[in-house]
């Protein structure tokens, strides 16, 4: 899958104040965040669905992030 470039996920974790990243880190992370991504996406797709609309909306999206918690 190449929906996060390693250069997005690298920038990540330097925003979230990491000096050296192995780029090891930087596939793992992008993995999972492409996994859980998909996850998201999948689940806030069934809500649109379930509320009679074929857009995926914020509320969406909230819903499912919080209901995979």
């Amino acid at each position: 899958m190449s929906g996060v470039s390693l250069r997005s996920v690298e920038k990540l974790l330097k925003l979230a104040g990491c000096k050296r990243i192995s780029s090891d880190a930087c596939r793992e992370l992008k993995d999972y965040l492409e996994s859980d991504g998909v996850r998201i996406g999948k689940l806030a797709w069934k809500f649109a669905k379930h509320a009679g609309r074929r857009t995926v909306m914020a509320e969406d999206v909230k819903l499912a992030v919080e209901t995979m918690q």
